[in-house]
């Protein structure tokens, strides 16, 4: 699966040479750093109040941390940091958009790469070599096409129904436990510690493509993925968890999904609480109205968020995620933490 459909001319060679490197929160310990930024002002200080809720969250008896994953973090080098928040038992529950679980996780578990770039490239020169860009980051498009196919591939063994994204997910770590060239991707890892992983709007991604493909080929019996399901199985998932917190990388679907699943709970005629800890991390602006930059203040009075240990942090967060997850993993309140096994809700 790791070959391109066609060999690299060297031109291409020379601009995908230098592979994105994941950054390991393990490796280095960021407390004496938060600890420091606590004494400071500014995003130094909302970091360090951020990373004390989210300890809070981990070590909360009986409690729930749901990840939500919007924007490109996956590709710039923190896919291993998600990862390893799942391995370590700091997360129960993933929502994301799919690119960073099928065209980033998926995609390198696959054997492909993620490449350093040049944010000022000739986009039209990208292009005639078959690259696509993300600021400063390259992908071969050939690869992502690969990556399209093998999605294909998954969708037409599959028995014909509809799917949860989760359902699919699921699925494709199956397929990876046997396939895959990278190993310990996020999308295996969750498979092997039953962590469901949902992809609200599945198709927006190279999922799409390769699921079209699938249906085009199989116009009268083909899989569909059902959003409607995805939303019912994580407002479940709310039910089941009690005391829950949010770790919110960027915004958008993923962000509103999840914490709309307090007032589908309530819809339904299920008392549960706001989430009590929530965190947003996101260069998003609050003035324009929109979801993505929507202050967790703001969502308390939807009933969604409660504002007692809730902390917006606007920096790029690649630039202190690797922190905040650095903390929590060397303060430990993961190591007594049970794991909340929600995939098996739906055994």
């Amino acid at each position: 699966m790791k070959e391109s459909q066609t060999p690299k001319s060297n031109e291409k060679a020379a601009l995908l040479s230098s592979p994105v490197e994941h950054i390991d929160f393990k490796s280095f310990d960021a407390r004496p750093i938060i600890d420091a930024m606590a004494k400071m002002s500014f995003t130094s200080r909302d970091l360090a109040r951020a990373t004390d809720i989210f300890n809070k969250a981990v070590g909360e008896p009986d409690g729930a941390v749901i990840l939500t994953l919007a924007g490109s973090t996956s590709a710039g080098g923190c896919m291993d940091v998600y990862r390893d928040l799942v391995a370590t038992g700091m997360v129960d529950a993933v929502v994301s958009t799919g690119a960073s679980i099928v065209d980033m996780d998926f995609f390198e578990a696959l054997g492909f790469r993620h490449y350093q770039g040049d944010v000022a490239a000739d986009d039209n020169a990208l292009r005639a070599q078959y690259i696509d860009r993300i600021y400063d980051t390259y992908i071969d498009e050939e690869e992502l096409q690969s990556c399209d196919e093998t999605i294909k591939l998954i969708a037409d063994g599959l028995e014909r129904r509809a799917y949860s994204s989760r359902e699919f997910i699921w699925e494709m770590g199956r397929w990876l436990k046997q396939n895959s060239v990278k190993k310990n991707s996020l999308i295996e890892t969750c498979y092997d510690h039953n962590v469901p992983i949902f992809v609200p709007a599945f198709s927006d991604c190279s999922a799409g493509f390769g699921l079209v493909k699938h249906q085009v080929e199989h116009p009268e019996n083909h899989i569909t993925i059902d959003s409607i399901k995805d939303f019912r199985e994580l407002t479940e998932i709310k039910i089941a968890a009690g005391t829950t917190g949010l770790l919110m990388v960027g915004g958008g679907v993923p962000k509103n999904f999840v914490q709309d699943t307090v007032v589908c709970a309530e819809i339904l005629g299920k008392e549960v609480d706001m989430h009590k800890y929530a965190i947003q991390i996101t260069v998003a602006d609050v003035r324009d109205g929109a979801c993505s930059s929507s202050t967790l203040k703001e969502a308390a009075s939807w009933g969604k968020v409660d504002t007692t240990f809730e902390q917006m942090v606007f920096a790029e967060a690649s630039s202190v995620l690797p922190l905040l997850a650095s903390d929590a993993y060397h303060r430990g309140a993961w190591k007594d933490r049970p794991r909340r096994n929600f995939a098996q809700l739906f055994t």
